[in-house]
């Protein structure tokens, strides 16, 4: 399965910030969504970071009860780790394992079009084992 194509069937509704936006203003709206990263734009919906949780609070750590008045462009990470709309979801998986993070841009011609999230593949793969599981079960039912 494509990404493009988990994102649609989830009917993922993308939410970004800009890097203008205060670390108070994008933490309210990670609580609000339940989600925990966003990518970051600028023109054109063109991607120029990710602000995480985990981003937040690691500048909590550093920072205290100044950092709510500090922007987005002060934390965010600049070098994405992404993928495209062609890229599968098993592909998608790998990438993320391999580069150790817990939210993938989906791009397309530098534009975000979605994000998937480590909860996203792990709802997937169980998907996956589910259809795999009737597959055998149907096999099974055949063979006797």
């Amino acid at each position: 399965m494509k990404v493009v194509s988990f994102l649609q069937a989830d009917q993922q509704r993308l939410s970004t910030c800009a890097a203008e936006e205060t670390i108070e203003s994008v933490a309210k709206r990670l609580s609000a969504l339940n989600i925990g990263a966003l990518p970051v734009c600028g023109a054109n919906n063109a991607l120029v970071g990710v602000i995480s949780e985990r981003d937040v609070v690691r500048g909590m750590a550093k920072e205290g009860c100044k950092l709510a008045e500090r922007r987005v462009r002060d934390l965010m990470t600049r070098d994405v780790v992404v993928c495209d709309q062609t890229t599968t979801m098993a592909d998608a998986e790998k990438l993320m394992y391999q580069k150790h993070v817990r939210h993938l841009p989906v791009v397309d011609g530098g534009r975000v079009i979605g994000l998937l999230s480590i909860r996203d593949v792990m709802a997937w793969r169980i998907q996956e084992a589910k259809t795999e599981l009737n597959v055998l079960r149907d096999i099974a039912i055949v063979a006797r």
